[in-house]
């Protein structure tokens, strides 16, 4: 699984999220010559590091358990039309195999994720030019997804072989796999993950980071938990559908099992377009589509939404001196 800005009263300060409190938001502002969205730090709050990490985590875990709940049985049906080869028919029983194992993984990996991402972002927003906001994002977007993989790949592998009824329990997939395939089992596919996962998280977070400061640049507000969730879902959908190739290599290789029959990525490629056509390269591209567009109106609008109680709950900070005129 992402990195934020979040939806708060610019007249309270107390409330202001981590964020954007280095900006003044009357200094926002869309450079038309350029084509990343600029940030004007203006006057800079201090950088709470461990707040940002504290928040980012809790926010990503919440955000991440519910989109997994509500849309594991499109991610199921997603799964098996890319695993099956040639003409296959789809089981369309059994959903929701392997959800409570997944979500044991899809909570510690989206917290971790977010976690790294909010301090990553925000302490790049300070270092990078204010018109570089969008490498700030891509940056901060492919850290936390090369965290995240380490928890987020055994998770899918045990995940898309329940999906595919390999299995009928999460103890049983991590036991059978690492006694027929060892611990690297765990890790199949780990390149093609990476491969679809670092691209797909830099690229969702950076369009969703950055139609979000050219909406608030345009509106001259901050915005609402419904404009948040609509930008959300259009940076799934796009990313997802861009991505989809990269999805497909990354299902066949963690559903091989022991068989083998794909030496690697670039194998994978050449036999699936070989043997099914190019075509294949965008099998379960519409529930991926689906599936993805409504998480991210989902993710982002929970994950806004916890941010904001977050921030809300912590103490203002202390007020900075005043400097005497006359000195």
């Amino acid at each position: 699984m992402g990195p934020l800005a979040l939806a708060f009263d610019t007249k309270r300060a107390s409330q202001a999220p981590s964020d954007v409190l280095m900006m003044k938001p009357q200094n926002f502002q869309l450079d038309a010559t350029k084509f990343f969205a600029s940030v004007s730090t203006g006057e800079e709050k201090p950088f709470d590091f461990f707040r940002a990490l504290f928040d980012g985590v809790i926010a990503g875990g919440t955000a991440g358990v519910v989109v997994e709940t509500a849309l594991y049985p499109i991610d199921t049906i997603k799964t098996r039309l890319q695993a099956v080869r040639g003409g296959g028919k789809i089981n369309f029983q059994g959903l929701y195999s392997g959800l409570a194992g997944n979500l044991a993984g899809v909570l510690p990996a989206s917290a971790l994720f977010v976690g790294v991402y909010e301090p990553t972002k925000q302490k790049l927003l300070r270092t990078f030019p204010e018109n570089f906001s969008a490498l700030a994002h891509l940056a901060a977007g492919a850290l936390g997804g090369v965290a995240a993989s380490l928890i987020r790949v055994p998770t899918e592998v045990v995940k898309q072989r329940m999906q595919t009824r390999q299995f009928n329990s999460a103890p049983d997939a991590v036991r059978l796999i690492v006694s027929k395939e060892g611990f690297k089992g765990l890790y199949a596919g780990y390149g093609s993950f990476l491969l679809r996962d670092l691209p797909f998280d830099a690229l969702q977070f950076c369009i969703y980071e950055q139609l979000r400061l050219g909406y608030k640049a345009a509106a001259r507000r901050e915005l609402n938990d419904p404009e948040n969730a609509a930008i959300g879902a259009f940076a799934g959908a796009l990313t997802g559908a861009i991505t989809t190739p990269l999805d497909v290599i990354k299902t066949r290789l963690m559903t091989q099992g022991p068989a083998n029959q794909y030496r690697g990525v670039f194998d994978c490629v050449q036999t699936i377009v070989r043997e099914e056509g190019p075509s294949a390269l965008l099998k379960g591209i519409e529930p991926r589509v689906l599936w993805i567009g409504i998480g991210g109106s989902i993710f982002f609008g929970v994950l806004e939404s916890t941010k904001r109680f977050l921030s809300q709950r912590h103490p203002p900070p202390p007020p900075h001196p005043k400097k005497d005129p006359t000195s």
